[in-house]
């Protein structure tokens, strides 16, 4: 199973203080899990890769992201630890790798850009295989080409393109990219019925336009768990008194940090609220964070106790209190 981590913040952060330095960070998570069961694979070692914005636009670099990716182990790639520590920016997506589809490649790690926007994916498209072609087929000409690996998650990307109305854009608002994950959702729903799909899709999709994030938390079924998903805010979100141990400290009602991980990055639980399952999340430029519930077939009455087996038996969900209303 894949992690990732996203970090939205009013002051750029370096980038060490998310990957590197903290004790829980998702490097360390890739081959020391706390909170996960992963019978099957229990490392995250087939590459990675981190996204970011610069914190100063500057028109010669241009509006794009810039991306840096490894096949190396995380946890085993000096370049990484010597970037981190000199690199610092407001909006940073992060990603360890193990493989569901595709080979171990540079162009199946994510995260994936195009243009302005970066996207990342954890989970599994079911029975990717029988709907391919079908994704493929309704794609424009320069979203398809833009496709260089071989991963059920760069084709949900380019899904998501298709769904724009100008994914070459400079400017997309908040609401144009909440209506574009939930067509590519709904499109993926549908391809999978008039195919015969019965296996549920993890869908925990997150993309960003260096300003607005958008984050989802979702599977195609309206009895089972998604694979997990938490976020923490605050003021700041710093070292503590013990080397590696982070905290999210609140020093006054307003959000300076959104975060937004697949597995908590601190070991204080109390900083870190779960997502819930068939939910979008939405970070605004001003740090409004909206949860969107996602209403369609697989949604659950609140008193449904949705089942973990099927997440958890992929790696995907956390075994300590799983199970609980939706």
């Amino acid at each position: 199973m894949c992690r990732f981590v996203i970090y939205k913040g009013t002051s750029p952060v370096q980038l060490s203080h998310l990957l590197t330095r903290p004790a829980h960070s998702i490097i360390n998570q890739a081959f020391d899990c706390r909170l996960r069961l992963d019978r099957r694979r229990p490392m995250n070692g087939d590459g990675f890769g981190v996204g970011w914005y610069d914190a100063v636009y500057d028109e010669e670099l241009g509006p794009q992201p810039t991306i840096f990716t490894s096949v190396t182990p995380a946890w085993n790639c000096p370049n990484l630890t010597r970037l981190a520590s000199k690199i610092k920016s407001p909006l940073v997506f992060g990603h360890v790798r193990a493989t569901t589809a595709g080979s171990l490649s540079h162009d199946n790690c994510h995260p994936f850009a195009y243009g302005k926007l970066m996207f990342m994916h954890n989970g599994g498209i079911a029975e990717w295989p029988s709907i391919k072609r079908r994704v493929q087929k309704d794609l424009p000409d320069a979203v398809f080409n833009m496709v260089q690996g071989n991963t059920d998650s760069e084709w949900a990307f380019a899904l998501f393109l298709s769904k724009l109305p100008d994914p070459d854009s400079r400017t997309f608002t908040a609401d144009v990219l909440r209506r574009a994950m939930l067509d590519t959702i709904t499109s993926f729903n549908a391809f999978a019925e008039d195919a015969g799909v019965t296996e549920p899709s993890l869908m925990n999709f997150c993309v960003t336009d260096g300003e607005t994030v958008i984050a989802t938390r979702y599977i195609s079924s309206s009895k089972d768990e998604a694979a997990s998903l938490w976020y923490s805010s605050g003021t700041t979100f710093s070292e503590g008194g013990e080397e590696g141990h982070y905290k999210m400290v609140t020093a006054d009602k307003r959000q300076h940090i959104i975060m937004v991980a697949s597995e908590p990055l601190t070991f204080e639980r109390a900083d870190w609220m779960e997502i819930k399952t068939n939910t979008m999340v939405v970070i605004t430029p001003r740090f409004n964070m909206l949860h969107i519930p996602i209403v369609d077939k697989f949604s659950a009455p609140t008193s449904t106790m949705r089942q973990v087996e099927f997440a958890e038996g992929k790696g995907f969900l956390n075994s300590p209190n799983s199970g609980r209303p939706q």
